[in-house]
């Protein structure tokens, strides 16, 4: 977990180190873990822990199975293609929103991200590229100030974050999907819808790779 100049409390320490081991796929999907064993990975009690599972559950991230084990629910392709379906629903709109509140240091900040992201997919640092990625778009998101739709695309890339990190696995960071590029050209001439088509053009052509992996390969 990363240092704050704040610190959090336990509970809030524990969703978001356990937030960060499923979007970034330190949690296979099918995989049981331990309650305990969290516990000793994010070095926390067991009640923040357990705090942090329930939160996790009720967002669809986790599932509990016997024996105080959970795991990252198992994805078919008809449940993904749902997700899918909803991300692409919500994302564009919520870039779009976000671009009306941008102000020029948020477009640096967001540029930089890239950056980090181009430098993830060329070294193939799948954990570098899942986390720059995800941080590129919930950056831009955060700008809408649109908390219920927020909530939602929150528990999206919960629920399909695995998947991406399986696909990766498979096949490295070769040919990724960016649309990154575009989407900050438009940024700096403040074209909302611009960067909504270049959000969605992103999301599609990485939900393809996904789709493809879970057709072929199977979950």
């Amino acid at each position: 977990m990363k240092p704050s100049a704040v610190k959090l409390p336990d509970h809030e320490r524990a969703y978001r180190g356990l937030r960060e081991m499923v979007l970034y796929g330190e949690l296979a999907p099918g995989q049981p873990v331990t309650i305990q064993g969290l516990v000793e990975a994010l070095g926390l009690g067991m009640t923040p822990v357990r705090e942090a599972i329930r939160r996790l559950t009720s967002q669809g991230a986790l599932v509990f199975k016997g024996n105080r084990r959970v795991e990252v629910p198992q994805m078919s392709l008809d449940e993904y293609g749902e997700l899918a379906f909803a991300r692409l629903a919500v994302e564009p709109e919520l870039a779009r929103r976000g671009v009306e509140n941008m102000g020029d240091e948020d477009v640096t900040a967001l540029a930089a991200i890239d950056r980090a992201v181009d430098l993830a997919i060329e070294r193939g640092d799948v954990r570098g590229y899942l986390e720059n990625n995800h941080l590129f778009h919930a950056r831009l998101y955060a700008l809408s100030g649109a908390e219920v739709l927020l909530a939602i695309s929150e528990m999206l890339w919960l629920r399909s974050g695995p998947s991406l990190r399986i696909m990766l696995g498979r096949h490295g960071t070769a040919n990724l999907p960016d649309k990154h590029q575009e989407a900050l050209v438009a940024m700096r001439a403040r074209d909302a819808e611009g960067v909504a088509q270049a959000i969605r053009d992103d999301i599609e052509q990485g939900i393809a790779q996904v789709q493809r992996g879970l057709g072929t390969g199977g979950d």
